[in-house]
């Protein structure tokens, strides 16, 4: 081709066109497969991170269903036939069923008066007007800053002094005290961000202020209140620090306390000691796999900023 002919198809505007569209198809493939790429990438990052947090939790469970002489020996990641006679020596030689009920009554107490004492608190802080209380919410969170074990010799002394040394009662009131502030700031910024027009029509329509809070500020924090009942939950069903110290007796032990009590100096029965753990992890799944909205939920109203 001679120059002429390059420079007369070069000044040709539909030749022009083409290659902008040829180029602009390369540069939109290219923009497909940079985000097929970084698509990629973030999936199997999410994978990486799954693994690596659920695997000890699958390796406990299928451990716990082998043999106890094929405990140590046996790599395989599946335990086929599953060998349930760590559970039944578990339930049999041990006080279990004794301990879980000792757990289910502290975290279903926990539960109920951090839900109900959080509501009302947490209400009152954000629809009453007086002085500190931003200071009051943000305080009740002080006692995060400290170890459990912090707290918790200075409640076993005050626990024996009134009498509720060695007592659920006594247990109670610990679990109460690490788990309230956390529901008190959780549904103080949950009602900071309700508008209280909707109170206002209440009362209008002949609802006095509780009938109000009752009958439509509780109905609409749903997912606050259940977000408060779940954290509630996993702090008095996990806690060993507040049981072991302010728990004395066999019979009063929570299901921690009495599974680290299986671990004895000369005789480890790994098998029991798995089986129990993965025992005790089946609640937290099974409130996540029912609650996981409500969860989200609740957490992203609560950092709304009213």
């Amino acid at each position: 081709m001679s120059k002429q002919e390059a420079h007369s198809l070069a000044g040709r505007p539909d030749v022009g066109n083409a290659e902008l569209t040829v180029a602009g198809a390369v540069r939109h493939s290219q923009g497909r497969y940079l985000k097929a790429l970084k698509r990629i990438a973030l999936y199997a990052a999410v994978v990486v991170v799954c693994v690596y947090s659920f695997f000890p939790i699958y390796w406990m469970i299928v451990s716990s269903l082998r043999a106890p002489d094929r405990l140590f020996f046996d790599t395989s990641l599946l335990a086929w036939p599953p060998d349930f006679s760590s559970y039944v020596s578990l339930l049999q030689l041990t006080s279990y069923l004794s301990s879980l009920l000792n757990s289910t009554l502290m975290a279903t107490g926990t539960i109920i008066v951090s839900m109900i004492l959080s509501a009302f608190i947490a209400y009152g802080a954000t629809r009453l007007r007086f002085r500190g209380k931003t200071i009051l919410i943000a305080s009740m969170l002080f006692a995060y800053m400290f170890p459990p074990l912090m707290l918790a010799i200075p409640m076993a002394a005050v626990f024996r002094s009134i009498g509720l040394a060695d007592s659920l009662w006594g247990l109670l009131i610990a679990h109460l005290a690490i788990s309230l502030p956390l529901g008190v700031w959780l549904l103080w910024g949950f009602f900071k961000s309700m508008p209280f027009d909707l109170e206002e029509a209440a009362m209008v329509d002949g609802c006095s202020q509780f009938g109000a809070f009752f009958r439509v500020v509780l109905p609409l924090s749903a997912p606050g209140l259940i977000t408060v009942g779940i954290f509630s939950f996993l702090l008095s069903w996990a806690d060993y620090v507040f049981a072991l110290i302010l728990i004395m007796s066999d019979q009063k032990k929570t299901l921690p306390v009495a599974l680290a009590s299986m671990l004895g100096a000369q005789d480890l029965r790994w098998g029991e000691i798995l089986a129990g753990s993965s025992l005790i992890a089946l609640p937290l799944f099974v409130v996540f796999a029912f609650c996981y909205r409500y969860f989200v939920a609740g957490l992203s109203a609560g950092a709304v900023k009213g």
